[in-house]
């Protein structure tokens, strides 16, 4: 028998229904759809209103989910730059925050400020319910634990639980209730993710809603790639599908790469490789930003230094095509913003070394968020946790 939560996953999907809908789909009688209803009103979660025109007799109200019954809290951290947003519980961005840092010095030295930062954000929203907290981070994340997991570019990071760090905002409790003490039972979960995993998720639940086969390539400081194949997240046997920027590759042979080992493909394609190169040079770069903007001013020789990555990354994932025979490739992370630039060079090489087959209907585009594809797609993660029919009904057994 269907319970609120099924019933409510029934509303949430529709977008909008009525109760004889709702009784023809799950069997139940008009009473048990009202039981039901009922509660998911007093939750806050569905709202009714009256149809804008009738044909006659008494009209049907219509059932909707109400994305505003409450909040999530997302957190990105990347190698140079954290950004944090509150979204709704449809997963829209309604704000967001940024830090500039620098990560290898450590979650000591990050986190207090990343939790005074959402602090400020969630002061416009005092009284709002927050159902959820998101945190995505570079490289394999141990999911269970809370931490990053064997990260070769976050070592001082490595197995520190997270979580703790966000006591006070996980006091937030969800269905309505107001902040509690810190030592309170009532809490809201913190889910944690690799981001472009996150991303993978954020991408396939927005302008491509319902594609069961997708493949992201997060291009920034580092690189990796989100999965998604027959419609399922593919994390890996230990957590660490899409770690594709330390596949060896002839075009880097020699050189060292930052995991500590060489010919890495970041080592010759990553933000961080390009960044070095232009600092030897004597030029005015910090992170991967930088170097965009020099590609916006038309800078032949980082042009073609972005174009070049693109053609590396092209040739090292054209085998990922081949195996995972994707229907969209999606370009996400800083170098997105050079988007032509960079994809110039990754056509280039990936039609050229991926099967006709396996290309012919692929479809390469830049991520749907921008610059905020991986706290859009870390709020994805978090709200089919929290809003699942099982989570929905383990709302209604609270005292």
């Amino acid at each position: 028998m269907a319970s609120v939560g099924d019933v409510f996953a029934l509303i949430r999907e529709l977008r909008g229904t009525t109760r004889a809908e709702l009784g023809q789909l799950t069997g139940l009688s008009r009473t048990a759809i009202g039981a039901r209803v009922a509660v998911l009103r007093q939750l806050g979660l569905v709202a009714e209103s009256e149809p804008a025109a009738s044909t006659g007799g008494r009209p049907a109200t219509k059932l909707t989910f109400d994305a505003d019954a409450g909040i999530v809290v997302c957190v990105a951290i990347g190698i140079s730059r954290t950004r944090m947003a509150v979204c709704n519980l449809a997963g829209e961005l309604v704000a967001t925050s940024d830090i500039d840092q620098e990560v290898p010095l450590g979650p000591d030295d990050l986190m207090p400020d990343v939790v005074k930062a959402l602090d400020l954000l969630l002061d416009g929203y005092a009284g709002v319910p927050v159902y959820g907290v998101g945190l995505s981070l570079p490289g394999p994340v141990d999911r269970e634990r809370g931490c990053s997991r064997d990260s070769p570019i976050l070592r001082g990071w490595d197995g520190v639980r997270l979580r703790p760090y966000f006591a006070e905002l996980a006091s937030l409790a969800a269905g309505g209730r107001e902040r509690s003490d810190l030592g309170s039972d009532i809490s809201v979960p913190v889910i944690m993710d690799n981001d472009a995993n996150a991303i993978a998720v954020g991408e396939r639940g927005g302008e491509l809603e319902r594609l069961d086969d997708l493949l992201v390539i997060k291009a920034s400081t580092g690189l990796g790639a989100g999965i998604i194949a027959g419609g399922v997240l593919q994390r890996g046997a230990t957590q660490a599908a899409g770690e594709f920027g330390h596949n060896k590759t002839a075009a880097a042979h020699g050189l060292p790469c930052r995991c500590g080992d060489t010919g890495c493909l970041e080592a010759v394609a990553g933000g961080w490789a390009l960044v070095h190169r232009l600092q030897q040079q004597g030029r005015a770069v910090r992170h991967m930003r930088d170097v965009v903007d020099l590609v916006h001013a038309g800078d032949p020789e980082v042009r073609g230094m972005v174009r070049d990555s693109g053609r590396h990354v092209g040739e090292v994932i054209a085998a990922a095509v081949n195996l995972l025979n994707p229907a969209v490739l999606v370009v996400a992370g800083d170098m997105a913003a050079a988007y032509d630039v960079f994809v110039a060079g990754l056509r280039e090489t990936l039609y050229g070394n991926a099967t006709a087959m396996a290309t012919r209907a692929l479809q390469v585009v830049p991520a749907a968020h921008g610059g905020h594809s991986a706290v859009v797609g870390i709020a994805a993660l978090v709200l089919d946790e929290v809003l699942s029919a099982r989570a929905v009904d383990a709302l209604t057994t609270r005292p």
